[in-house]
């Protein structure tokens, strides 16, 4: 608001005096003197020939001995004037003194007008208000400017929406009363806030064609300011004329909330047209003969230890809440709800990895799910140290999900058993990789789903081509038991590595996003990261080992921080940007060209995770507080440095924030932390300054908020004092359950006179943190959908092992529902029949990497 505040300040310091006739020099030199002696605190000498000035005379004061103060009189100056320093002569003073001294005075430029002016004349080039002195041209173009700037950058007029308590609107004379009363208080003539700035080519131009007007432009109506705004400068990419940005939209969010959801919707689905491909990696296709079936003795080892979840219930805003209590079996769910359509299912133990396989525009085929949970509630793994032991991913199938909701029931498809230990991070190849499961292939090929790109705390990165469910399915019969499997491409670390061992864990993956998708970047504990080229032919990066296996080193690898690297996140828009996020509390920028030294570093807090929207040049970052200041702690966004943006505050949090993700479709980020909250953000347009946003507290919302509520003999009972001080989960699922209270999504209407608002803004002010006891309502993970077709639909999962899926249905906007039809019709052609009928969730044997 600094930069608005200064144009505001420059706009009302514009002034030239009124309009006079043409005098003879002796009557010139005359009302001249008469006019700088008026003001002066010092005493004017008389001068030949003139008279004396008016008001009385300056008062005289012995040398050395300072005035005595003045109070404000018609001769003492202007009310209101900013007093001077002592010492120092004005430049009134100092033509007076001249002109005292008999010496040539020049023209006063400032002082007086050099020609008449007629009365079109006065109108053309001055704006005249009553009781100030006028204005020329250049503070309308001024103010304009403002005007335009003030329109795209804030949000600060939120009229009410219709029929709610409207005020009617002030009387225009009460208007003009009040903007003459503020000019007057901020008007100054110190020089200091005189500072120039240049306006746009297309204001100027404007301000030239406004130029026969006769109204002042602070008295103009906005009416007369309406044809104005529609001439912005700052339009879309598209090309279309600027969205209206007051008023409600249909989901209750301000119009000016949802012009960017607009805007990043049209941009996503015309960068992907450009950026993504149909198919790429033709030669890894999943084959029978190596996907190993195993027996439940042999699965064992790899399922998790908790067969039935903690104790849970839900209430949902709007709804009339039952009381009841749900207890899960492994691996299953419970059925959508009738209404609100949301899904809950448990997976077996704390969840840490997880991610949406990718499928094209306008497929309308079933969501799938990869994610990974500890085999124990208790278990914990130390970043130092590499750990191997049996792991488990499973991969759960969502049925077709759209924004009316999901019809069918979450269940689990198959899950693939390894040996690396445990799992820190998942990437799906963002596109090229799915393929119909209709797609007729020979024997042994089968269908497949998707690429995935596996991080584990061995130290290696491996990457799976993953079959679709009924393809494995069908060919079970054929499978040769017992035969490990050698479907998988194993990455070493870094350049100089014999074993993928000596980097450390792996800790972060990234995908190159724009096609063809063959470079994969990763992080790891020795702050190195590493870039593969998936699909190289070169002997020195392509190795195959004595046991016939093959490995596959990088391209290039560099020392990025140090400390682990947690997080890493190739910039959608460009492959040669690069983010990177590390232990060192550091955050940096790279240039893939030009890799001597990042593009920008900002060291200001423990970052968790990055998201890279697409349109943006920043990151949205997630924290850990313990290196936070005091009221910063939560979400930021951090421009990468071109446009020297400061850091905008997006949404506080009271906690560590584990996890944040970004939707393309929706400009919105969302985060959970460990205080069991699932928050989502609406962003601004942050191609413009973010600074001047206002009210960022209306565009932040709760998905749910998970509570842990002690639970006695006879049921529920009430106050966090009653919980266990207890780190065993054994211990604590005895004595608590959880409580998710859901927020009605499918509208925002009077959204911060509800329940959900006030309660969240309470948490964020108000709560406490209690690190005594096990965190058993935690949230771990948090994705939003990148496919189209179930872009508005967030999973998240955390230390309880439920997963839940929410759909915010209210984000929906007029393209998406655009969008969807013509990609539809697109995919229908490309792939030459209708879109893929869902298919129910099936479960198969385990089988073995």
């Amino acid at each position: 608001m600094a930069n608005l505040g200064f144009l505001k300040h420059f706009s009302l310091d514009i002034h030239v005096c009124k309009q006079r006739t043409v005098l003879s020099p002796e009557q010139e030199q005359q009302r001249l003197i008469n006019e700088l002696s008026i003001g002066t605190s010092r005493a004017v000498p008389a001068v030949p020939g003139l008279c004396p000035a008016r008001g009385g005379g300056a008062r005289t004061c012995a040398r050395g001995s300072p005035a005595p103060p003045r109070s404000p009189s018609p001769g003492n100056g202007p009310v209101g004037a900013a007093p001077r320093k002592r010492g120092r002569k004005s430049k009134a003073e100092l033509l007076v003194l001249k002109l005292s001294r008999d010496l040539p005075c020049p023209a006063p430029e400032p002082l007086c007008v050099q020609k008449a002016l007629d009365g079109s004349e006065a109108a053309e080039g001055l704006e005249a208000a009553p009781g100030r002195r006028p204005k020329r041209r250049a503070a309308r173009v001024a103010l304009l400017y403002l005007q335009e700037l003030a329109e795209e950058l804030t949000s600060a007029y939120q009229p009410p929406a219709p029929n709610e308590g409207a005020q009617e609107p002030e009387p225009e004379r009460v208007q003009k009363k009040r903007r003459r009363k503020k000019e007057e208080e901020t008007d100054s003539d110190d020089p200091a806030q005189d500072t120039d700035f240049v306006p746009s080519k297309e204001v100027l131009l404007q301000a030239e064609e406004e130029e026969g007007s006769d109204a002042a432009l602070s008295e103009a109506s906005e009416s007369e300011l309406e044809p104005l705004r529609r001439h912005s400068t700052r339009t879309s990419s598209a090309g279309r004329s600027k969205p209206q940005c007051r008023g409600l939209a249909p989901n209750g969010f301000p119009n000016s909330v949802m012009a960017p959801v607009e805007k990043c919707s049209s941009i996503t689905c015309s960068l992907r047209e450009q950026k993504y491909s149909r198919w790429e990696f033709p030669d890894w296709i999943p084959l029978v003969h190596k996907w190993t079936c195993l027996s439940e003795s042999e699965a064992a080892p790899y399922l998790p230890v908790e067969e039935k979840s903690p104790l849970f219930t839900i209430q949902r805003e709007g709804i009339e809440d039952n009381g009841a209590l749900y207890r899960l079996n492994r691996f299953n769910s419970l059925q959508p709800h009738e209404e609100r359509r949301d899904v809950s299912f448990f997976v077996g133990g704390p969840v840490w990895a997880m991610e949406w396989c990718p499928t094209p525009e306008g497929s309308a085929a079933p969501q799938y799910v990869c994610l990974y949970c500890h085999k124990s509630m208790d278990e914990t793994h130390s970043v130092a140290g590499l750990h191997r032991g049996p792991a488990l991913l499973q991969l759960w199938s969502l049925g077709t999900l759209q924004q009316e909701g999901s019809a069918d029931k979450a269940g689990l498809a198959y899950a693939v058993a390894t040996d690396h230990g445990c799992v820190w991070d998942m990437k799906f190849c963002p596109s090229g990789a799915w393929e119909p499961p209709s797609t007729s292939r020979k024997h042994p090929q089968m269908s497949r789903l998707g690429l995935l790109a596996v991080a584990f705390s061995d130290g290696s990165v491996v990457l799976y081509s993953l079959p679709h469910p009924n393809a494995l399915q069908s060919c079970q019969r054929t499978q040769v038991k017992g035969r490990k499997s050698c479907g998988t491409l194993p990455l070493v670390g870094s350049i100089q590595a014999g074993s993928p061992s000596e980097s450390g864990q792996c800790f972060s993956l990234s995908w190159m996003p724009s096609k063809p998708h063959h470079h994969l970047a990763a992080g790891f504990y020795d702050g190195t990261v590493a870039i593969w080229n998936l699909l190289t032919k070169s002997l020195l990066q392509r190795v195959c080992q004595p046991d016939g296996s093959l490995k596959l080193y990088p391209f290039q690898s560099f020392l990025a921080h140090d400390h682990a690297v947690r997080s890493i996140e190739w910039c959608k828009a460009n492959s040669n940007f690069l983010v990177t996020a590390g232990n060192d509390r550091k955050i940096k920028f790279w240039d893939l060209r030009r890799l001597y030294e990042p593009i920008n570093s900002i060291k200001r807090f423990l970052s968790t995770e990055v998201a890279w929207l697409l349109p943006y040049n920043g990151v949205t970052v997630a924290q850990d507080n313990c290196y936070a200041s005091y009221g910063l702690c939560g979400i930021h966004y951090i421009d990468a440095g071109y446009l020297g943006f400061k850091a905008y505050f997006v949404a506080p949090r009271k906690g560590t924030v584990w996890s944040i993700s970004g939707s393309d479709w929706l400009n919105t980020v969302a985060a959970g932390d460990i205080t069991g909250e699932l928050v989502a953000a609406v962003l601004p347009d942050l191609a413009i300054n973010p600074l001047n946003v206002k009210r960022s507290s209306d565009r932040r919302f709760p998905v749910y908020k998970a509570d842990l509520l002690p639970c006695g003999p006879t049921g529920p009972e009430n106050g966090e004092q009653a919980l266990p001080k207890t780190r065993l989960y054994s211990e604590m699922v005895a004595k608590a359950y959880i409580q998710f209270r859901d927020t009605d999504l499918r509208s925002f209407k009077n959204f911060s006179s509800r329940e959900p608002m006030r309660r969240m803004h309470t948490q964020e002010v108000k709560a406490e943190l209690s690190l005594d006891r096990l965190q058993l309502e935690s949230l771990h993970k948090v994705r939003f959908s990148p496919n189209l077709d179930s872009q508005g639909w967030l999973l998240s999962g955390g230390q309880a092992g439920i997963v839940r899926a929410h759909c915010v249905a209210g984000l929906a906007s007029g393209t998406d529902q655009q969008l969807l039809p013509q990609c539809r019709a697109r995919f229908s052609s490309l792939y030459g029949a209708e879109p893929c009928s869902p298919g129910p969730p099936t479960a198969s044997p385990l089988p073995a990497e």
